[in-house]
């Protein structure tokens, strides 16, 4: 495999990559450094990339591992209040409103449980996700399964829309 076809690979998958960026962090600086960090371990790692899985699978793979060995390694402690103290307000009447309130979810959550989420919401299963994550797929099963009590915790106790007279 050459460089063309890893370009190629890179342009057909740079909107995986991107939304990876944007769920982990918020300045777009911070997300363009990721960005470029992970396409260059993506071609660090492209020779040694024998095809057993999906090229989409491979990409979340080395994305993940590089977006959170970055995270690990910045370690600028960026705080983030828990959904329930957000001070933003989201009415859930709509698909836009709903893609707000997911992205209020998501910045609430460790860098693991996210990309657990992120990877169930794009249709992989345990398995999958516990070989892209080196993890065990009982681990990933129970880290999901605290995952949507949590979150059912917090969508139970958001405060609800009072009318206005």
């Amino acid at each position: 495999m050459g460089k063309q076809e890893f370009i190629q690979i890179v342009n057909t998958n740079r909107g995986i990559i991107r939304s990876l960026c944007k769920a982990y962090y918020t300045g777009t600086e911070d997300q363009k450094d990721a960005f470029q960090d992970v396409v260059l371990q993506l071609w660090k790692s492209f020779d040694s990339f024998r095809g057993e899985s999906a090229v989409k699978t491979w990409i979340y793979s080395v994305s993940l591992k590089t977006i959170l060995t970055g995270i690990r390694k910045r370690k600028k402690s960026v705080l983030t209040e828990p959904v329930e103290h957000q001070h933003t307000y989201v009415s859930t009447s709509g698909a836009d409103d709903n893609i707000e309130l997911l992205a209020i979810i998501l910045k609430s959550l460790q860098e693991m449980d996210k990309a657990i989420l992120l990877l169930r919401l794009e249709g992989y299963r345990n398995k999958e996700i516990a070989e892209m994550l080196s993890l065990s797929p009982t681990n990933i099963s129970t880290r999901f399964n605290r995952l949507k009590t949590e979150l059912k915790k917090k969508f139970n106790n958001k405060p609800h829309a009072t009318k206005q007279s």
